[in-house]
């Protein structure tokens, strides 16, 4: 389901996790889990922030220049 994320859930997920991780209230194995979330949220940022460059840069190479 995750890799069905726009950029902005991705980027909210992110700083939900990130919250939560800054409380001091998580366990071990919570933190740890949390900082796997974080680790896929941010990477699903990139990758959709690297796709829309893509698209930008092939609209910018198949407009006509005037």
């Amino acid at each position: 389901m995750s890799e069905q994320l726009t950029y902005e859930q991705a980027m909210d997920k992110l700083e939900e996790t990130l919250k939560r991780m800054e409380s001091d209230k998580l366990s071990l194995d919570e933190a740890v889990k949390a900082a796997e979330d974080a680790q896929k949220y941010f990477r699903i940022c990139v990758q959709r922030l690297e796709e829309a460059r893509k698209r930008i840069e092939v609209r910018a190479e198949t407009e006509p220049t005037e």
